[in-house]
């Protein structure tokens, strides 16, 4: 690096917001989670989040599941305890990035072209921040929320919270009496609907069943004429349900979503196709298509140790999401696609989530977008994906998308969810920041 560069970039760094400067310090600390127990610890970030929240006068507890798999919990007197409680959360693990297919080093928290770049930045280290940086302005000020605030920041989400937020629902259930409702990540981010900015809150999210398909066969020599080959039959079954079109299947939000994206359209809702509307969002769209349909994706193939040995079991792993309605007997229905003799194991479930979109929380949301947007339309959407509001949700406690993010038009932001070049426009965090800020104080 020049200098000048080099001083450039210290110069950027110097002027960042302090939500920026909290989301790249977490981005510098490395919490991938490879899934099934093999992760780098979230004890570090942990820490930095205790230490944090410490500061602000507030008594957080670092609660571990397993050595190093640590999860945060705090919680803000609000203005008025009589009122249901909220649970502001987050989560401090993140997938794996190989570093050769980036442009920056993933770890880093690069800052260049009006943009902050790393792991996490996206998903979910940014909301990380704002969530970080708008209690402390509140506490700072010598304010306080209007409701009791939770705030959590979990670990292992992306190994679907077995270290995280479902241990602590098991064990620790106290932490969160009183809360009714929730917020947390993939939800209040902004998308170009050809030329209208509308703002997509997290009303729902699909049902996870992570399976592994397992085929049998006979070992033998590679060189023989052999046809009980357990690779051959998985092979098969994989090829089935990979190319599998499941039907379109709408549910109360994403009907509604279509319906408002109709009207933003100027379509017909009773003649537009759903897929077609939603297809128009551009790189808009890259979760909400997924929302229409149920789905089940290959992922991983396992057989074999030796080029000349045909072995005797081929395994799968197969991820499968399903409308919430749909979830029971989504895996009769995988069985039939991929035939009796595929053997399905499910290595972990959970369940789909969907609310209205309405009331309180839902008002206070879409008014705290619109004073900082006026222009905002606000709009219900289906995560395809799944957080950390699943097992929340077993404590009765209802669950919202909303990490409040004003995007530029042209960002594939839910393209960069797990995928290459992970990064955040500067503004974007501080905008969210405000936002979350309003939302504490009105709700």
């Amino acid at each position: 690096m020049s200098t000048a560069t080099s001083q450039s970039t210290e110069s950027g760094e110097q002027a960042l917001s302090e939500t920026a400067r909290v989301a790249r310090d977490l981005i510098r600390i490395d919490t991938t989670n490879r899934g099934g127990g093999d992760a780098e610890p979230e004890r570090p970030a942990a820490d930095y989040v205790a230490a944090y929240l410490s500061d602000l006068g507030l008594e957080p507890r670092i609660i571990e599941s397993a050595p190093g798999r640590a999860s945060v919990i705090a919680r803000v007197a609000g203005a008025d305890p009589s009122l249901p409680a909220l649970v502001l959360h987050g989560h401090l693990d993140v997938v794996p990035a190989d570093a050769a297919n980036w442009t920056v080093d993933p770890f880093a928290g690069a800052v260049k072209d009006g943009m902050l770049w790393g792991r996490g930045a996206v998903d979910m280290k940014d909301m990380d921040a704002m969530i970080l940086t708008a209690i402390a302005e509140l506490l700072r000020a010598g304010e306080r929320p209007r409701r009791d605030v939770v705030l959590a920041f979990f670990a292992d989400e992306e190994n679907g919270g077995i270290f995280g937020s479902h241990y602590l629902v098991e064990h620790h259930p106290e932490l969160f009496a009183g809360a009714g409702t929730a917020i947390s990540e993939v939800g209040g981010y902004s998308i170009d609907v050809e030329g209208t900015r509308a703002y997509l809150i997290q009303t729902g999210e699909k049902s996870l069943d992570w399976i592994r398909l397992r085929a049998r066969g006979t070992a033998a020599h590679g060189s023989r004429v052999w046809r009980d080959n357990a690779v051959t039959r998985l092979a098969e079954a994989i090829a089935a349900l990979g190319r599998h079109e499941w039907p379109l299947s709408l549910c109360d939000t994403t009907r509604e979503l279509v319906d408002e994206l109709a009207s933003i359209l100027g379509e017909d809702p009773t003649e537009a196709s759903p897929e077609d509307l939603v297809l128009r969002l551009g790189k808009g769209g890259g979760f909400i298509h997924a929302s229409l349909r149920n789905t089940s994706n290959p992922t991983v193939l396992s057989a074999g140790y030796k080029h000349n040995v045909i072995p005797d079991t081929a395994e799968a792993l197969v991820d499968v999401r399903a409308l919430p309605a749909e979830q029971d007997g989504i895996l009769d229905l995988v069985q039939q696609i991929v035939g009796p003799d595929i053997e399905i194991e499910t290595v972990h479930s959970d369940i789909g989530l969907e609310v209205p979109f309405g009331g309180e929380v839902v008002e206070a949301m879409t008014a705290s977008l619109r004073r900082h947007d006026p222009e905002a339309r606000v709009l219900p959407y289906l995560l395809s994906g799944g957080t950390d509001n699943k097992a929340l949700s077993r404590l009765g406690i209802t669950g919202y998308g909303f990490a409040p993010l004003r995007l530029p038009a042209d960002l594939d932001f839910p393209g960069m969810f797990h995928g290459v070049d992970e990064r955040v426009p500067l503004d974007a965090l501080d905008f969210g920041h405000r936002v979350l800020v309003d939302l504490l104080r009105s709700y």
